[in-house]
């Protein structure tokens, strides 16, 4: 047995590990899947890319209720309103960005860019939230979305 392991061992220092056909072969077998994985991944983005669809209506009140729930939660676990509502915004607008390239189908076929959503978001998250915990809205708040909804209902009717 002894003997056996004896020559495994000269076998293993006599082999140079610096070789070029070893670099070579050894190289090939690291660099070769990489590069299959590198082109899979390439691949897959350019399809996800391709199946983004524009918001629905359905999508932007399942967006917005999640936004006014975190923020009805957020609040009641005594986190600032404003920190609250700024991630629930920046959250509606990552998901609109991520999941439908930002785009709403109402609207049309341009991209919104994050300020936008944001923006948009934030109006529509106290919306909603004043619904589901109007106790839990400041007082300037409530009166600066009513003020901004009055705006909004004006303007339409141009």
């Amino acid at each position: 047995m002894k003997m056996l392991s004896c020559i495994k061992y000269h076998y293993l220092m006599s082999f140079n590990f610096y070789s070029k056909r070893f670099l070579k072969f050894f190289g090939i077998s690291l660099i070769l899947p990489f590069t299959i994985f590198e082109i899979c991944i390439l691949n897959k983005q350019i399809k996800a890319e391709k199946n983004l669809t524009s918001a629905s209506e359905k999508d932007l009140f399942l967006y917005r209720q999640m936004g006014a729930s975190y923020l009805c939660i957020a609040s009641k676990a005594e986190v600032d309103f404003n920190k609250g509502l700024g991630v629930a915004s920046a959250t509606f607008a990552n998901v609109i960005i991520g999941k439908h390239g930002g785009v709403i189908k109402s609207i049309g076929n341009e991209k919104l860019d994050e300020k936008k959503l944001y923006n948009a978001g934030t109006f529509q998250i106290v919306g909603s939230a004043l619904n589901i915990c109007p106790e839990s809205i400041p007082d300037k708040v409530k009166k600066d979305y009513e003020k901004r909804l009055k705006q909004l209902v004006k303007e339409s009717k141009k």
